[in-house]
Protein backbone atom coordinates (compact mmCIF):
# COMPACT_ATOMS: atom_id res chain seq x y z
CA UNK A 1 0.00 0.00 0.00
CA UNK A 2 0.91 3.38 -0.95
CA UNK A 3 1.84 6.05 1.59
CA UNK A 4 2.35 9.00 -0.26
CA UNK A 5 -0.30 10.18 -2.53
CA UNK A 6 0.66 12.41 -5.23
CA UNK A 7 -1.51 15.30 -7.07
CA UNK A 8 -0.91 18.26 -9.63
CA UNK A 9 -2.24 21.40 -10.36
CA UNK A 10 -1.22 24.21 -12.18
CA UNK A 11 2.51 23.95 -11.53
CA UNK A 12 1.67 22.88 -7.90
CA UNK A 13 2.74 18.97 -6.72
CA UNK A 14 0.65 18.11 -3.83
CA UNK A 15 2.32 15.29 -1.49
CA UNK A 16 -0.02 13.47 1.03
CA UNK A 17 0.82 12.08 4.16
CA UNK A 18 -1.67 8.69 3.55
CA UNK A 19 -1.01 6.95 6.34
CA UNK A 20 -4.33 7.72 8.77
CA UNK A 21 -4.14 4.19 10.80
CA UNK A 22 -1.23 5.46 12.11
CA UNK A 23 -1.64 9.03 12.13
CA UNK A 24 0.96 9.42 9.58
CA UNK A 25 3.41 8.41 11.91
CA UNK A 26 7.50 8.79 10.11
CA UNK A 27 7.99 4.76 9.52
CA UNK A 28 10.24 3.55 7.49
CA UNK A 29 7.93 3.31 4.56
CA UNK A 30 6.78 6.66 4.79
CA UNK A 31 10.10 8.40 4.39
CA UNK A 32 11.50 6.39 1.89
CA UNK A 33 8.11 7.23 -0.02
CA UNK A 34 8.27 10.74 0.47
CA UNK A 35 12.36 11.10 -0.47
CA UNK A 36 11.41 8.73 -3.85
CA UNK A 37 8.55 11.70 -4.58
CA UNK A 38 10.60 14.50 -3.60
CA UNK A 39 13.31 13.35 -6.04
CA UNK A 40 10.26 12.83 -8.56
CA UNK A 41 9.35 16.59 -8.11
CA UNK A 42 13.02 18.09 -8.00
CA UNK A 43 13.45 16.47 -11.64
CA UNK A 44 10.01 17.41 -13.07
CA UNK A 45 10.62 21.07 -14.61
CA UNK A 46 6.37 21.48 -14.56
CA UNK A 47 6.70 21.35 -11.23
CA UNK A 48 6.93 24.95 -9.54
CA UNK A 49 6.35 24.18 -5.91
CA UNK A 50 5.47 21.13 -3.65
CA UNK A 51 2.77 21.16 -1.18
CA UNK A 52 2.95 19.11 1.81
CA UNK A 53 -0.50 18.08 3.09
CA UNK A 54 -2.27 15.27 5.47
CA UNK A 55 -5.10 13.02 5.37
CA UNK A 56 -7.01 12.38 8.64
CA UNK A 57 -6.85 14.58 11.98
CA UNK A 58 -2.63 14.29 12.15
CA UNK A 59 -0.17 15.32 9.95
CA UNK A 60 2.74 13.33 11.90
CA UNK A 61 2.52 11.80 15.16
CA UNK A 62 6.48 11.73 14.69
CA UNK A 63 8.41 8.64 14.65
CA UNK A 64 6.41 5.12 14.35
CA UNK A 65 7.81 3.55 17.41
CA UNK A 66 7.00 0.09 15.51
CA UNK A 67 8.37 0.68 12.31
CA UNK A 68 10.64 3.37 12.73
CA UNK A 69 13.06 4.92 9.61
CA UNK A 70 16.61 4.40 10.44
CA UNK A 71 17.88 7.70 11.63
CA UNK A 72 20.22 8.79 8.76
CA UNK A 73 16.99 8.23 6.62
CA UNK A 74 15.40 10.76 8.28
CA UNK A 75 18.01 12.87 8.54
CA UNK A 76 18.23 12.57 4.70
CA UNK A 77 14.54 13.31 4.40
CA UNK A 78 14.61 16.52 6.43
CA UNK A 79 17.99 17.83 4.41
CA UNK A 80 15.80 16.50 0.86
CA UNK A 81 13.29 19.29 1.67
CA UNK A 82 15.32 21.82 2.68
CA UNK A 83 17.87 21.41 -0.44
CA UNK A 84 15.12 20.56 -2.96
CA UNK A 85 15.74 23.42 -5.44
CA UNK A 86 11.69 24.58 -5.33
CA UNK A 87 9.67 25.68 -2.33
CA UNK A 88 7.78 23.09 -0.20
CA UNK A 89 4.68 24.25 1.46
CA UNK A 90 3.74 22.72 4.43
CA UNK A 91 -0.40 22.60 4.57
CA UNK A 92 -1.41 21.39 8.16
CA UNK A 93 -4.90 21.14 9.58
CA UNK A 94 -4.28 18.92 12.08
CA UNK A 95 -1.98 17.22 15.11
CA UNK A 96 1.62 17.61 15.08
CA UNK A 97 4.01 15.89 17.51
CA UNK A 98 7.86 15.57 17.72
CA UNK A 99 9.47 13.91 14.77
CA UNK A 100 6.73 15.47 12.60
CA UNK A 101 7.37 19.30 13.90
CA UNK A 102 11.13 18.55 12.23
CA UNK A 103 9.39 17.27 9.17
CA UNK A 104 7.50 20.90 9.26
CA UNK A 105 9.95 23.06 10.16
CA UNK A 106 12.25 21.57 6.96
CA UNK A 107 9.24 22.93 4.88
CA UNK A 108 9.83 27.03 3.43
CA UNK A 109 6.34 27.56 4.24
CA UNK A 110 3.84 26.19 6.87
CA UNK A 111 0.10 27.48 6.69
CA UNK A 112 -1.81 25.61 10.20
CA UNK A 113 -5.55 26.11 10.51
CA UNK A 114 -7.29 25.90 13.64
CA UNK A 115 -7.20 21.89 14.02
CA UNK A 116 -3.81 22.75 14.09
CA UNK A 117 -1.86 21.55 17.59
CA UNK A 118 1.41 20.54 18.26
CA UNK A 119 4.20 19.38 20.84
CA UNK A 120 7.19 18.23 21.65
CA UNK A 121 7.11 15.21 23.44
CA UNK A 122 10.18 13.61 23.39
CA UNK A 123 11.16 14.66 27.15
CA UNK A 124 8.23 12.39 28.02
CA UNK A 125 9.82 9.43 26.78
CA UNK A 126 12.81 9.83 27.92
CA UNK A 127 14.58 11.26 24.59
CA UNK A 128 15.28 14.38 23.39
CA UNK A 129 14.26 16.87 20.46
CA UNK A 130 17.92 15.96 18.87
CA UNK A 131 17.74 15.54 14.88
CA UNK A 132 14.71 17.73 14.09
CA UNK A 133 17.30 20.60 16.15
CA UNK A 134 19.01 20.66 12.92
CA UNK A 135 15.28 22.19 11.33
CA UNK A 136 14.11 23.52 14.49
CA UNK A 137 16.27 25.58 16.11
CA UNK A 138 16.95 27.95 13.14
CA UNK A 139 13.35 28.37 12.98
CA UNK A 140 11.82 28.81 16.36
CA UNK A 141 12.22 31.33 19.05
CA UNK A 142 15.00 30.17 21.11
CA UNK A 143 13.00 31.16 24.34
CA UNK A 144 9.75 29.15 23.12
CA UNK A 145 12.03 26.45 22.12
CA UNK A 146 13.39 26.36 26.37
CA UNK A 147 10.31 25.94 27.29
CA UNK A 148 8.67 23.49 24.59
CA UNK A 149 11.62 20.87 24.44
CA UNK A 150 11.91 20.60 28.25
CA UNK A 151 7.74 20.68 29.22
CA UNK A 152 6.39 18.77 26.01
CA UNK A 153 3.48 21.11 26.25
CA UNK A 154 0.60 21.26 23.49
CA UNK A 155 0.37 24.91 21.98
CA UNK A 156 -2.29 25.56 18.90
CA UNK A 157 -1.64 27.22 15.11
CA UNK A 158 -1.38 31.05 17.01
CA UNK A 159 1.22 29.96 19.15
CA UNK A 160 3.38 28.29 16.54
CA UNK A 161 3.00 31.47 14.26
CA UNK A 162 3.96 33.76 17.46
CA UNK A 163 7.33 31.77 17.86
CA UNK A 164 7.87 31.29 13.94
CA UNK A 165 7.40 27.83 13.67
CA UNK A 166 4.18 28.07 11.08
CA UNK A 167 4.55 30.93 8.72
CA UNK A 168 0.53 31.57 9.18
CA UNK A 169 -2.21 30.66 11.27
CA UNK A 170 -5.52 30.48 9.42
CA UNK A 171 -9.05 29.95 10.55
CA UNK A 172 -9.60 28.44 6.93
CA UNK A 173 -6.21 26.53 5.99
CA UNK A 174 -7.17 26.44 2.22
CA UNK A 175 -8.20 30.44 2.08
CA UNK A 176 -4.56 30.88 3.99
CA UNK A 177 -2.91 28.76 1.39
CA UNK A 178 -4.58 30.56 -1.71
CA UNK A 179 -1.77 33.61 -1.42
CA UNK A 180 0.91 31.87 -0.63
CA UNK A 181 0.36 29.28 -4.33
CA UNK A 182 -0.70 32.06 -6.33
CA UNK A 183 2.96 33.85 -5.15
CA UNK A 184 4.86 31.07 -6.07
CA UNK A 185 2.79 30.11 -9.25
CA UNK A 186 4.00 33.93 -10.70
CA UNK A 187 7.82 33.67 -9.62
CA UNK A 188 10.07 32.19 -12.30
CA UNK A 189 11.77 28.37 -11.43
CA UNK A 190 15.31 30.62 -11.08
CA UNK A 191 14.35 32.92 -8.94
CA UNK A 192 12.28 30.67 -6.66
CA UNK A 193 15.38 28.06 -6.68
CA UNK A 194 18.31 30.98 -6.00
CA UNK A 195 16.32 32.82 -3.64
CA UNK A 196 15.44 29.43 -1.72
CA UNK A 197 19.12 28.86 -1.88
CA UNK A 198 19.90 32.19 -0.10
CA UNK A 199 17.29 31.56 2.82
CA UNK A 200 18.70 27.90 3.35
CA UNK A 201 22.31 28.03 3.04
CA UNK A 202 22.15 28.22 7.14
CA UNK A 203 20.47 25.37 7.92
CA UNK A 204 22.10 23.05 5.02
CA UNK A 205 25.74 23.41 6.83
CA UNK A 206 24.05 22.74 9.87
CA UNK A 207 23.41 19.62 8.55
CA UNK A 208 26.46 18.96 7.12
CA UNK A 209 28.39 20.33 10.84
CA UNK A 210 25.95 18.48 13.42
CA UNK A 211 23.61 15.69 11.79
CA UNK A 212 26.36 12.70 12.29
CA UNK A 213 26.33 13.94 16.11
CA UNK A 214 22.73 14.24 16.62
CA UNK A 215 22.23 11.00 14.97
CA UNK A 216 24.40 9.38 17.58
CA UNK A 217 23.18 11.26 20.03
CA UNK A 218 19.64 10.05 19.28
CA UNK A 219 20.51 6.47 18.90
CA UNK A 220 21.90 6.89 22.46
CA UNK A 221 18.95 8.14 24.02
CA UNK A 222 16.50 5.41 22.17
CA UNK A 223 18.52 2.45 23.55
CA UNK A 224 18.67 3.71 27.11
CA UNK A 225 16.75 2.59 29.66
CA UNK A 226 14.48 5.29 30.75
CA UNK A 227 13.76 5.61 26.80
CA UNK A 228 12.63 1.87 27.20
CA UNK A 229 9.97 2.51 30.02
CA UNK A 230 9.11 5.79 28.59
CA UNK A 231 8.02 4.13 24.97
CA UNK A 232 6.73 0.80 26.58
CA UNK A 233 4.44 3.36 29.13
CA UNK A 234 3.36 5.11 25.86
CA UNK A 235 2.48 2.32 23.93
CA UNK A 236 0.30 0.97 27.31
CA UNK A 237 -1.15 4.21 27.68
CA UNK A 238 -0.16 4.72 31.25
CA UNK A 239 2.61 6.79 32.59
CA UNK A 240 6.32 6.12 33.19
CA UNK A 241 7.99 5.04 36.31
CA UNK A 242 9.28 8.55 36.93
CA UNK A 243 5.89 10.75 37.35
CA UNK A 244 5.16 12.15 40.76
Amino acid sequence: MTLIATSRERGIATLTLDSPANRNALSAQLVAELRDSLTACAADDTVRAVVLAHTGSTFCAGADLKAPPDPEAFVGLMRDIVALPKPVVARVDGHVRAGGLGLLAACDIAVAGEASSFALTESRLGLAPAVISLTLLPRVDRTAANRYYLTGERFDAAEAARIGLVTVAAEDVEKGLAPVLDGLRRASPQGLAASKELVTATVLRSFDQYAEDLIARSAALFASEEAREGMTAFLERRDPAWVR
